[in-house]
């Protein structure tokens, strides 16, 4: 029971008792009064009819009228006028009125328990005492008054009653408020929250308590951040390029690998090489300075570019004045415009930071596909590279392969295809087992893929046909489908399982309805749906957070997928209640021989096991990095090693 409840029942029963206390005091008093008026008025009515009976002790008629005459203008049970020398009746009237007459219930009567009062006194003849009038008060009339005094008293304490009870739960539960967000602050750090009370309360004992508390959460909240922010600089350090903070060459060889080889991710598009010409030489003839300030200008202008590609574009800096830029989803045609665009760049940005060289940069365009080897790839760059570093007429060249149809018919095919499988609801579900780190054989989820069939009917994985959708905006029709079939297959059994969400779903609010609407009527699957996010493809914070208040308020969870780009919000995350992190596969991929990741992955561990945020980790491929990572207390693990995605009933995790 709330302490609420137990101090305000505490003070119903102070209440209760202290007023039945008093009106039984007060109902005693006045049973005392009304006895003592009982006694007074028989004896005052027995003395008037001794003295009105004097005068006429010898005849009876006028005895009898006198008796009859005073016992019908009062309250008396019976009145008898005794002769004393024989002890006869001379005259007697009598009555006892039924309770029912003065509306006092029975119990009560019997309660108060008011016997009648017996008054006397003597008739004279003369100095002869002649009789003896005896008189005995009827005590109704008392206990009629006693019963409506009763009932107002009642109701009056009553209302007393009620209105301090009222007046004590208002001043308890304003006293008491502090504890009730004490409580919230509780189950927010749950929520991997961290929310402190603005105003302390006054009483002294709750304000200590409620400091105490803030103090712990603030000491939560520094520790988290400093886990991040440290995560960040382990992050930065082995990632980042010093000068232009954009990724190093390792990370854009991790990128590319995971790339190439993930089936879930847009996996087709275009590598761009990009390379300052004579660098050495600028720096001789501009110095340092200038030449540090025009490779700045470069990096900020393919940053820019690769913010207009969408989500999943990545901007490198390989080495010197080599700059990557990794395009997932871009097309010839569009490959080829974005190298003019660079093209007209470039020399605007020669003439600005006064480079003396014409063309300032060359560019060398690659298309990739799914299996594509990463050093094939990159050598196929070179020498588009290369051969635009001997072309005079422009600055770019385009590596060609055999393998690559025309834009016009390969778009024709795509938008028959992927529109002829959302109409039909020709989407297959696959699944793939997430495990516990320490203990494979235990099923923590199974993560929902989407696959279709060409017409020869091979199954073509999400990485080839997602790009397609992102460029026909058909991205929130195959979500709504998804979602559907999953929501289907819950009801038929009994495991937990992960769909993922787009990013473009989230940008449209009709959409976003009918995904609402859905989980609306399907709440009772809330424990065993978990829905998830790419990090690359995250609304704004504000956004963020209203859309897992809404899950939240229909019982659903979210969490992230891909997750270590952008650690840095890792801190915004904390307010998100998620259910867990995804982290990217690049950053697992061969960590029981690299040192620097499992230092990042170990900072990123402890930084979410602060907020008590599990990490699953993904693409893990070989028992030397499963071993690692169950060493380092990772939660989950998903990967080929685990279990490949397959229709359902998927095999059995590997133990």
């Amino acid at each position: 029971m709330s302490l609420f409840k137990q101090l305000l029942i505490a003070i119903c029963l102070f209440l209760v008792v202290a007023f039945t206390g008093s009106f039984m005091v007060g109902l005693e008093s006045s049973r005392e009064q009304y006895v003592n008026q009982l006694r007074s008025h028989a004896q005052d009515a027995a003395t008037a009819l001794g003295l009105s009976l004097t005068p006429h002790v010898d005849d009876p008629a006028m005895m009898e009228l006198m008796v009859s005459s005073i016992f019908d203008s009062g309250y008396f049970q019976s009145i008898r006028v005794i002769d004393i020398a024989s002890g006869n009746t001379l005259v007697e009237r009598s009555g006892v009125p039924d309770a029912a007459d003065i509306e006092a219930p029975q119990w009560f009567v019997d309660l108060i328990g008011l016997q009648p009062e017996v008054g006397d006194a003597l008739v004279s003849r003369g100095w002869e005492q002649a009789a003896r009038v005896e008189v005995q008060s009827h005590p109704m009339f008392a206990i009629a008054r006693l019963w409506r005094s009763a009932l107002g008293s009642l109701g009056w304490l009553l209302l007393c009653g009620l209105l301090s009870a009222g007046v004590g739960a208002f001043v308890l539960r304003r006293q008491l408020k502090p504890l009730d967000y004490m409580v919230e602050q509780s189950h927010a750090i749950a929520r991997r929250e961290f929310l402190s009370l603005p105003m302390l309360p006054r009483t002294p004992e709750l304000r200590r308590v409620v400091e105490a508390m803030n103090q712990m959460v603030e000491k939560l909240k520094a520790l988290f951040q400093e886990q991040a922010e440290r995560s960040e600089r382990l992050r930065d350090e082995a990632y980042k390029d010093s000068l232009t903070g954009l990724a190093n060459r390792r990370y854009f060889e991790m990128q590319l690998q995971v790339r190439l080889g993930a089936e879930d991710q847009a996996n087709v598009g275009y590598l761009l090489m990009i390379r300052v010409r004579d660098l050495a030489g600028l720096n001789q003839r501009l110095g340092g300075q200038r030449t540090d300030q025009l490779l700045l200008a470069v990096a900020d202008l393919l940053s820019r570019e690769g913010a207009t590609l969408g989500a999943g574009c990545l901007v490198a800096r390989s080495r010197g004045g080599d700059f990557a830029l990794l395009a997932p989803g871009l097309v010839a045609e569009e490959g080829e415009q974005l190298a003019m665009r660079l093209e007209t760049a470039f020399a605007s940005l020669a003439m600005t930071c006064g480079s003396d060289l014409t063309p300032m940069a060359h560019i060398g365009l690659a298309p990739f596909r799914p299996g594509d080897e990463c050093g094939e790839l990159l050598r196929l760059v070179d020498e588009a590279l290369a051969r635009a570093e001997g072309l005079s007429e422009q600055c770019w060249a385009l590596a060609s392969r055999d393998d690559i149809a025309s834009v016009g018919d390969e778009r024709h095919v795509w938008r028959s295809l992927l529109d002829q499988a959302l109409s039909r609801r020709q989407i297959e579900l696959y699944f793939q087992p997430v495990v516990s780190a320490r203990d494979p054989g235990q099923v923590l989820h199974y993560k929902v893929l989407s696959r279709i069939r060409d017409e020869l009917g091979a199954t073509i994985p999400a990485g080839r046909f997602l790009p397609w959708l992102q460029r026909f905006g058909w991205s929130s029709r195959l979500d709504l489908l998804m979602l559907e079939a999953v929501l289907q297959h819950l009801a038929g059994h009994a495991q937990s399982l992960a769909l993922n969400l787009s990013g473009a779903l989230l940008r449209e609010p009709k959409a976003l309805e009918k995904v609402f609407e859905l989980l609306k009527r399907h709440a009772e699957f809330a424990p065993r749906l978990v829905l998830e996010l790419e990090e690359d493809q995250l609304p704004e914070q504000a956004a963020l957070e209203q859309l897992t208040r809404r899950l939240r308020s229909l019982g659903f969870s979210l969490s992230l997928q891909h997750f270590g780009g952008r650690f840095s919000m890792i801190g915004n995350l904390a307010r998100l209640g998620l259910a867990y992190l995804k982290v990217d596969g690049s950053y697992i991929r061969a960590i029981d021989q690299e040192a620097d990741k499992r230092l990042f992955i170990d900072a990123m561990q402890r930084a979410a096991h602060s907020i008590d945020l599990p990490l699953i980790a993904e693409r893990v491929e070989t028992e030397g990095e499963l071993q690692v990572l169950r060493e380092m207390g990772i939660q989950g693990v998903q990967g080929q090693l685990i279990g490949a995605p397959m229709p359902w009933p998927p095999t059995s995790p590997v133990a």
